[in-house]
């Protein structure tokens, strides 16, 4: 009899974890909960899981950037995403990007064992309902075009912001000009034509931006930067 999947459930509703240990535990092993995406990242690296079920939306760190993030640190580990986001744009990023497998929350208990078994072949798995939309957005209308990501900074900007921040105090705890902070907030509402304050906010909800995407695992502790800079030399 082979070695059973080393899976780690990463969701913050203690239902579905339970759920999902109900599920999997007669054929595969559960080696671990993360109800935190910071909290996910040194279990992973602890317990080098193969299969990481992983929720778009938790708190701390957003499912999306914890994705990226545990896939650089453990590139062997699949992730197969298990979220309530239906939006195309968002799971093409994740399959693109980091992810072996996207499902619904709405998809059948079967699909979930489908997912796991297929990325362990190697494969990818995308829902049925999920690999329905994909189609319609990106392969029945090839001429359809949808803006460009958001950059890692982008995104702290944005949270920031979402969290109830102002200009100044983003830029503090990003150790940069409140100008160059306000360059930013400005490209992005420009690209994604974004009106006001209420649409920048609703954005950062649609874009699954729930808590600052940053840790030590990303990066060093930032040095600051000069005050009269209007832009960083890079964006992260």
């Amino acid at each position: 009899m082979g070695r059973r999947v080393r899976v780690l459930i990463a969701d913050d509703h203690a239902l579905i974890v339970e759920a999902f240990r109900s599920l999997l535990e007669p054929k595969m092993e559960v080696i671990g909960t993360a109800s935190d995406a910071l909290e996910l990242l040194p279990l992973a690296l602890r317990t080098k899981p193969d299969v990481i079920l992983l929720d778009l939306t938790m708190p701390n760190l957003n499912g999306f950037v914890a994705g990226q993030q545990v896939k650089k640190l453990l590139p062997t580990t699949s992730i197969v995403v298990v979220t309530m986001n239906e939006e195309a744009y968002m799971a093409n990023a994740a399959l693109c990007s980091w992810a072996s497998g996207y499902i619904t929350k709405y998809s059948a208990a079967s699909e979930l064992l489908n997912a796991i078994n297929a990325v362990m072949k190697g494969e990818r798995y995308v829902g049925r309902q999920m690999a329905q939309r994909l189609s319609e957005q990106f392969i029945e209308n090839p001429h359809w075009s949808h803006p460009h990501p958001l950059t890692f900074r982008e995104r702290e900007v944005l949270q920031l912001f979402a969290e109830g921040l102002n200009t100044k105090q983003v830029a503090a705890k990003l150790h940069v000009s409140a100008r160059t902070i306000a360059f930013h907030k400005y490209k992005i509402m420009n690209r994604y034509r974004l009106k006001s304050n209420s649409t920048f906010l609703r954005f950062a909800i649609q874009q699954q931006i729930v808590a600052r995407p940053e840790t030590a695992y990303e990066r060093a502790p930032a040095k600051k930067k000069n005050p009269n800079d209007a832009t960083e030399a890079s964006e992260k």
